[in-house]
C-alpha cells in the first residue's frame, strides 16, 4: 500500500529537509523500515534498540494513535496518512 508520512519540522533536517515522504508498506512498522532505509539516522530517534516507538513518540494513523490500534503492526490502507508527533515536555 501507498501511504504518506508526514515528518515534524524537528525531524526533517534528518530527511533532507522533506516534509511527507511517500511510503510503500503494508503496515505502519515497514512504513518506519522504508523510511529507515532511506535516512537511517532516523531510525534511533524513532524506536529505540527492541524496535518499539521510543516513549516520547506518537505515531497516528488518520486521527487515531496507533497505541490505539495495533501498534506498529496496524495495517495502512490505501492512500492513508501517517503522521509522526514528538511530544513536548520541560517546565
Amino acid at each position: 500500500m501507498t501511504a504518506t508520512l508526514y515528518l515534524p519540522a524537528v525531524l526533517r533536517p534528518s530527511a533532507a529537509d522533506q516534509g511527507t515522504v511517500p511510503v510503500k508498506a503494508a503496515t505502519v512498522g515497514g512504513a518506519l523500515d522504508e523510511l529507515s532505509r532511506s535516512w537511517p539516522q532516523l531510525e534511533r530517534r524513532l524506536r529505540d534498540e527492541q524496535g518499539r516507538v521510543r516513549r516520547h513518540i506518537r505515531i497516528y494513523l488518520e486521527d487515531q494513535d496507533i497505541a490505539a490500534l495495533e501498534g506498529l503492526a496496524t495495517r495502512l490502507p490505501e492512500g492513508t496518512h501517517i503522521h509522526i508527533i514528538p511530544m513536548v515536555s520541560g517546565g
